[in-house]
């Protein structure tokens, strides 16, 4: 599809978060045009993509002129300052989660942002999940009929501390929390809305931790509807990661998203079977009818595909269209980490 134009981009990094969430669909999308990146230390983007440009810090790269939008993907504690001077620099910013620490920094940027005539964008790619896309595909079917529980977990094994220190120092937006919460709060928040309360329960389990490595935090909605997002790093089995209970039936899927994966075996956008989860991943649906009689159904996988945000953002720019992840949506998840 011709673009009108290309947004001219560069990234703040080009570590993994880089090379696999950022570049390969800022390339892929002909409506930008992926122009330079922040490599302090070791410069491989050009093996990637051979005219880049590599500048040696951020300050280098926001005074290129020609750069039009910024993706901040630099650690979580970062976020605030580097979008601040992004913003003060006349670039628009695309921010990965969490967008910041605290609701009292967003607000600030979101005030910057209006008063310099940029924009600011906020990366929860997890909308676009293949999983995901299947959940809320059965629930705007209706078939579950009134909603009773929703749970969203993001389980794994993984005992030892990680090596990245800003993720397991106590500092600004350390911990699991702040590393897998804005992506469940932000699936729940966008599809069932800001919650009427909250419940939070932090744990610290691994040997040796510093920050939390397992969260629970329960939402309650109107209508007795109750959404449950978990996450802890000592599961050695997990369990389905969506479970969906409702008056007519019951929902469960596993976490299958294939896109992280293949993107860092180098598969790209576009490629055949790029997004597709592997066989075995389909959802299980259960319904019944009047009369008590219980009928189970496949829910075939969806593909995947964070290339649908790119869109967004484009079209937002050039278009001037609603992009799908809102101001109130983010101070709504910010709240609730924050808490």
């Amino acid at each position: 599809m011709p673009m009108s134009r290309e947004i001219i981009t560069g990234l703040l990094a080009y570590g993994m978060s880089g090379k696999v969430f950022h570049a390969p669909f800022v390339a892929a999308h002909a409506g930008f045009k992926l122009h330079a990146v922040v490599e302090r230390n070791h410069k491989n983007a050009a093996s990637d993509y051979p005219a880049v440009l590599s500048y040696d810090s951020v300050e280098a790269l926001l005074a290129d002129a020609a750069i039009e939008l910024v993706v901040i993907n630099t650690p979580n504690y970062t976020h605030y300052d580097y979008a601040k001077l992004a913003l003060t620099a006349g670039k628009h910013i695309l921010v990965e989660k969490p967008f910041t620490a605290t609701s009292a920094e967003a607000l600030q940027l979101f005030a910057l942002a209006k008063s310099v005539g940029k924009q600011i964008f906020f990366y929860q790619n997890r909308r676009w999940d293949s999983d995901y896309r299947a959940v809320c595909e059965v629930l705007d079917s209706g078939k579950l009929g009134k909603l009773s529980e929703v749970h969203f977990r993001y389980d794994r094994y993984r005992s030892t501390i990680g090596p990245k220190s800003f993720k397991e120092t106590p500092m600004a937006a350390s911990g699991l929390m702040y590393d897998l919460g804005p992506h469940l709060l932000d699936q729940a928040i966008s599809y069932f809305g800001e919650p009427l309360s909250f419940h939070k329960i932090l744990g610290k389990n691994r040997i040796g931790t510093q920050v939390d490595d397992y969260f629970s935090i329960h939402l309650q909605y109107a209508d007795s509807l109750n959404v449950f997002v978990h996450a802890n790093m000592m599961v050695v089995d997990p369990l389905p990661a969506f479970v969906i209970n409702g008056t007519n039936g019951s929902l469960q899927k596993v976490r299958a998203d294939s896109q992280e994966e293949q993107l860092l075996k180098g598969m790209k956008p576009g490629d055949e079977g790029y997004g597709i989860e592997p066989e075995g991943s389909a959802g299980k649906l259960t319904l019944i009818d009047v009369e008590g009689h219980k009928t189970t159904w496949e829910v075939p996988s969806l593909e995947g595909n964070y290339l649908p945000l790119f869109e967004a953002v484009y079209q937002s720019l050039v278009n001037d269209a609603a992009f799908p992840v809102t101001e109130a949506q983010v101070l709504a998840q910010l709240a609730i980490l924050e808490a």
